[in-house]
């Protein structure tokens, strides 16, 4: 369970390690070794790598992960099915999705983008999303919000959990970046700071998402500050090796509640 997250007794969420699967080399362990949890299957792991992994995974679960196809963007897949679907296929393209059916398990990979995981405060609606600079300049924290918000239920209040992502000790970006978001938000310009090579920034994405929280009203966020370029040993991490699995952040509504 999220540290530092007070979720309703209806809801559980999860982060998986990079440690626990039968990965190796640079979907391996920090130091190559087999042993890696890489839950990524267009990274360039072995298939049956990764379809192990994720069978490790199912078996903690209570229904197979809604996988999506993440391409950076602000799309949101509503899950509405208690099974999967033709109107449900697996990894729809989306950087984002909510429910409000029991059982089904939202998930979105990460390596240093950031995984935002959501509930309401009764437990009955849970929202996952996964936001790089791209998505959340896009605007894929807003959306999940707002999809949410259109499921049933009277519950308007909603916290979130920021999960391990690049941390702003090490995540450098070009003044085209700052400028994207200063554009649309003048006061984010304190989410940066001068990088030392000239030209360059240092940018927090924990903040800036924070931010975008707010301006939605979610004012309740746990987490942030896991930097997956710092610990190897816990997380990969594209920006520090290139080549590399993914984790999985991962959030259901528990059976029968």
């Amino acid at each position: 369970m999220p540290a530092g997250w007070p979720l309703p007794r209806t809801v559980c969420a999860a982060v998986t390690p990079r440690s626990g699967g039968v990965s190796g080399g640079a979907w391996g362990l920090f130091d190559g070794q087999t042993g890696g949890l890489n839950l990524g299957s267009h990274c360039g792991d072995h298939p049956d790598a990764v379809i192990e992994n994720r069978r490790r995974l199912r078996a903690a679960l209570p229904s197979d992960p809604h996988w999506l196809e993440q391409v950076h963007g602000a799309a949101v897949h509503r899950v509405i099915a208690s099974v999967e679907g033709p109107e449900d296929p697996l990894e729809v393209r989306a950087d984002a999705s909510v429910t409000d059916i029991p059982g089904r398990v939202l998930a979105v990979l990460s390596a240093d983008c950031l995984p935002v995981l959501l509930s309401d405060c009764s437990g009955r609606r849970i929202g996952a999303a996964h936001a790089g600079w791209r998505g959340l300049a896009a605007g894929v924290l807003e959306n999940t919000v707002a999809a949410l918000r259109s499921l049933p239920g009277q519950d308007e209040s909603l916290s979130a959990w920021l999960g391990p992502a690049i941390g702003p000790a090490a995540f450098e970006v070009g003044d085209e970046v700052r400028q994207v978001f200063v554009a649309g938000d003048p006061a984010s310009a304190v989410c940066f700071r001068p990088a030392p090579q000239p030209g360059k920034w240092l940018a927090d994405l924990f903040s800036l998402a924070r931010r975008r929280l707010a301006r939605v009203g979610v004012t309740e966020v746990g987490g942030g500050g896991q930097c997956t370029v710092a610990d190897r040993n816990r997380f990969y991490s594209h920006r520090r090796d290139r080549v590399t699995g993914r984790m999985a952040s991962l959030i259901w509504i528990n059976p029968g509640s």
